[in-house]
């Protein structure tokens, strides 16, 4: 529920950012209790945050989502209940690298000795036992054949190279039982949905926090002053990190913590195909087997005349500096590995993300740098029990998802609702 003109006041509940985790402890709070006065204020011109839906023309009204796309953890992950609640469709189809998926040369030898020293590497960051952490590179043998597979899949899902990320961090991720499934609508138009009922300011940039007072917080803003009796920070740890948002009394535990669970980087590029019976529906390839510079192709998606193509890590961070033709041309030559060296003549870029230059954001999803991983309990806790934080890099278990930001805002949301 925009607010159009709006130039400060007071409220009982002030939300920053308007994403996964803003929504969430904004929707929980209106539950819990609907005597306080909530504002949703966010920095941009939509809600969302890193769900973003889009729907391009010439692709028969499908529903794209830049950001987050899947429900991971599907069967308790607490959007999947919510997409049913408002109305909105969740597809059940096998995500394509599951158990059930349709790969593409799922049968190739190599394709299985790949797949087999990958889920090896992650046994490995499961099994962790050391009392010191370590980067994930020192669990990859110099020697396996099948090392640069594993450096691709692992910048995947944590957004940065193994080099750089904690395998304690990784030892503690559990997104929840799967499967993963979809909302036909977009991640992206479920998060907006849900947060239709909340009293919303966009465009409205928070640049000082001053919690020194006893009665209130004030924000400054980039369009008046707020007076609150409680605030929920939900931004991410780049935009605290480069304190863009100044604290008074300073908080210098929230900017180290903030600093050392970085924003990893995954971007999509989606590729119109003029003649889609070339290509299977909903089916998953890499682009290489070989070279940790790869991306991951989903072919097709509901049926769609488009290839989404999944970038992560360095080459991500190279590709989007470069600009969409370059990551169109990366794609056309590694889909020329599986289709044929004719196969760009059928396709055309279409629309990309860029999440490293989201001003407001900054990049995709947190990761531990090696040491920091109890790190996420300290950006999450509570300060003098009206000043809170949200967000997936909060999340000890479920960073890195929406439905990890939407938990810890419900849960900031109750210790609000207990608080006032």
């Amino acid at each position: 529920m925009p607010i159009e003109s709006w130039k400060g006041g007071e409220i009982d509940v002030a939300v920053i950012g308007a994403g996964a985790a803003g929504v969430g402890a904004a929707r929980q709070l209106q539950r819990l209790r609907p005597d306080l006065s909530i504002l949703l204020l966010e920095a941009s011109d939509r809600v969302g945050g890193r769900a973003r839906t889009v729907h391009p023309s010439g692709v028969g009204g499908t529903a794209l989502d830049l950001g987050c796309g899947w429900l991971h953890g599907a069967r308790t992950n607490a959007w999947t209940g919510i997409a049913e609640e408002v109305g909105l469709s969740v597809d059940r189809t096998p995500a394509p690298w599951s158990d059930g998926g349709h790969r593409l040369e799922q049968d190739d030898p190599g394709v299985k000795a790949a797949g087999a020293a990958v889920n090896g590497f992650f046994g490995r960051a499961y099994a962790y036992e050391g009392e010191d952490d370590a980067d994930l590179s020192t669990l990859v043998a110099p020697d396996d054949p099948w090392s640069e597979r594993i450096h691709a899949v692992g910048a995947f899902m944590t957004g940065g190279e193994l080099d750089k990320s904690s395998v304690i961090d990784l030892g503690r991720y559990d997104p929840g039982p799967g499967p993963d499934w979809r909302v036909r609508q977009g991640y992206g138009t479920l998060v907006a949905t849900y947060g239709l009922p909340v009293p919303t300011v966009l465009g409205v940039e928070v640049g000082h926090i001053d919690h020194s007072g006893a009665a209130h917080i004030v924000l400054s803003t980039s369009k008046g002053e707020l007076r609150a009796k409680t605030v929920i920070v939900t931004v991410s740890t780049n935009v605290l990190a480069a304190e863009r948002i100044a604290f008074w009394p300073h908080l210098p535990e929230k900017i180290e913590a903030a600093s050392r669970l970085p924003l990893g980087l995954a971007n999509k590029l989606f590729i119109r195909i003029a003649e889609p019976d070339m290509f299977p529906e909903d089916t998953h390839v890499m682009g290489s087997q070989h070279n940790r510079r790869t991306g991951a192709y989903q072919l097709r998606p509901f049926g769609a005349p488009v290839i989404e193509a999944y970038f992560a890590g360095d080459l991500a961070l190279d590709l989007e500096r470069q600009g969409m033709e370059a990551m169109f041309a990366f794609s056309v030559e590694q889909l020329k590995r599986v289709f044929g060296s004719n196969v760009g003549a059928t396709l055309s870029p279409l629309i990309r993300s860029a999440w490293a230059g989201e001003p407001f954001v900054g990049g995709s999803y947190s990761y531990a740098t090696p040491g920091a991983s109890d790190l996420r309990g300290v950006l999450a806790a509570a300060r003098d029990n009206r000043l809170f934080f949200a967000g997936e890099a909060c999340s000890r278990a479920r960073y890195s998802t929406a439905h990890g930001a939407y938990e810890t805002g419900a849960a900031a949301a109750e210790a609000v609702a207990k608080a006032l």
